[in-house]
């Protein structure tokens, strides 16, 4: 499986990325620039990465700008045909921009900036990002950001809920959902989602940032690990 790291002004988790996917998990990975219109080299069972950030400075709102950017044509063709992509913090927020995932990303209700580690409970386990986990399993990885709370009407929730693309859910160290541990009042305790295709995953929280054991915490390698697993019975 390749991967590339799509890079917009303003990124600044491109290289974390790059790092976990190119010298951790010993892939090949490129990074490919927000003016490109095409992603020659790439087929479906490759996997295009947007990563965390400030896109165009968060100008009008995040995500915005980047949505509408050369790449993102592309990007959006590539997922339509099956390709795997998946948005990190910013790249979840520029999904929902570009409608490739439902929803919208508004303002914590702090109206805060948020930088901590927290605790996730898997919901589905039958995605390629997440095979190798246990559905009700609990994942620490941290999050960064001041736009995380996840919006959408009740209908999409609902949708949602019943086709099962909630991946992950805020919660408490022993996997229990309440108020108490939802640090940003998204709605229904969301973390991270996917599209009805199961090959489009969004997601809050950093895994990029909790996969290295020496940085105290790698309980968020599991889901590289899940997407390489996938690369394997596909070849």
């Amino acid at each position: 499986m390749k991967f590339g790291v799509v890079v917009f002004p303003g990124s600044n988790c491109d290289d974390d990325m790059v790092h976990v996917l190119g010298d951790v998990m010993h892939s090949e990975v490129v990074k490919i620039w927000h003016k490109e219109t095409g992603l020659p080299g790439f087929d479906k069972n490759d996997c295009i990465v947007l990563p965390g950030g400030f896109s165009y400075g968060d100008y009008l709102r995040c995500g915005a700008l980047a949505g509408l950017s050369p790449i993102m044509a592309a990007v959006k063709e590539f997922a339509n045909q099956g390709g795997l992509v998946i948005g990190i913090c910013n790249g979840f927020q520029i999904l929902c921009e570009s409608g490739l995932l439902p929803g919208a990303l508004l303002l914590n209700d702090t109206q805060k900036f948020i930088c901590k580690n927290v605790f996730l409970r898997v919901e589905n386990n039958e995605t390629p990002f997440t095979k190798l986990t246990q559905k009700g399993d609990v994942l620490k990885i941290p999050i960064a950001h001041a736009e995380g709370r996840y919006f959408a009407d009740e209908n999409i929730l609902n949708d949602l809920e019943k086709n099962n693309q909630i991946l992950f859910r805020y919660c408490g160290p022993s996997g229990e959902i309440s108020d108490e541990f939802n640090p940003n009042g998204t709605s229904r305790s969301i973390a991270g989602i996917c599209n009805a295709n199961r090959n489009v995953f969004g997601m809050m929280p950093h895994p990029e940032r909790a996969s290295e054991i020496i940085l105290g915490n790698a309980d968020g390698k599991i889901l590289f690990e899940s997407l390489l697993r996938e690369d394997l019975q596909l070849a």
